[in-house]
């Protein structure tokens, strides 16, 4: 699954990946958790790729309680063309979710030991993503769910489940893809190669959602430069 993520990329090098500017109010952050608002990029009507805030954590728009979504954070590839909750929004309201690196936890004796993982390239890449626009009595809410498919043969050493990554390129054929491009989609939810992506184990202070900043997603036990200035 994906339950935790960072995302921290510059402007400049969304625009040069996607093809989109950001707004120049999005803040670093290490430690996304559900039910905040996370950056997702979605095709308008237009057909033009736009930067969105969406809550993680989708609610289908029949719902009638919107804390649904505290439980619909992901989606899995195998059945979400079927699945009531997300059939809709494959056919009609796809999005990605920009990410720098993701969390995973590996379960042993011990406890869970959470890793990072990101692109070997050091560049964000897209997750597919769901988004959805809720309302009722007069308030409205907009959100999304990532989707998971089966972990490749890095992540599997980890966990079963890994988020789908999709290449630029996919990334926009998913965007824009219509009602009769479906099967295609389908094939782009796949794990992605093992040689996209770099794991470390990270600090356990990654548990705790309240905690943030960039030491999060540092090597477990790295030690800070001891140069000083002119060495």
């Amino acid at each position: 699954m994906c339950g935790r993520f960072a995302f921290h990329s510059p402007r400049e090098t969304v625009l040069r990946i996607f093809d989109v500017d950001l707004p120049s109010t999005v803040a670093p952050r290490y430690n996304i958790a559900p039910t905040q608002d996370v950056l997702a990029i979605r095709s308008s009507p237009e057909g033009v790729s736009e930067p969105v805030m969406l809550r993680w954590g989708l609610v289908p728009f029949w719902a009638k309680d919107p804390a649904i979504g505290n439980r619909m954070i992901n989606a899995r590839a195998e059945t979400v063309s079927q699945k009531p909750a997300f059939r809709a929004a494959f056919l009609r309201r796809r999005c990605i979710v920009l990410a720098d690196g993701f969390y995973e936890w590996r379960r042993s004796d011990c406890g869970k030991t959470p890793f990072y993982i990101s692109n070997t390239n050091g560049d964000p890449f897209a997750m597919a993503g769901l988004w959805e626009h809720w309302e009722a009595d007069g308030a409205s809410l907009e959100s999304c769910a990532i989707i998971t498919t089966s972990a490749n043969n890095l992540l599997a050493e980890i966990h079963d489940r890994m988020p789908v990554i999709l290449s630029p390129e996919d990334a926009a054929h998913w965007l824009r893809a219509g009602d009769q491009h479906v099967q295609g989609l389908v094939e782009l939810l796949a794990p992605c190669p093992d040689d996209l992506l770099h794991c470390h184990e990270v600090s356990r202070a990654v548990n705790n959602p309240r905690n943030e900043g960039a030491e999060l997603i540092e090597a477990r036990g790295k030690r800070p430069s001891t140069k000083t200035a002119g060495h």
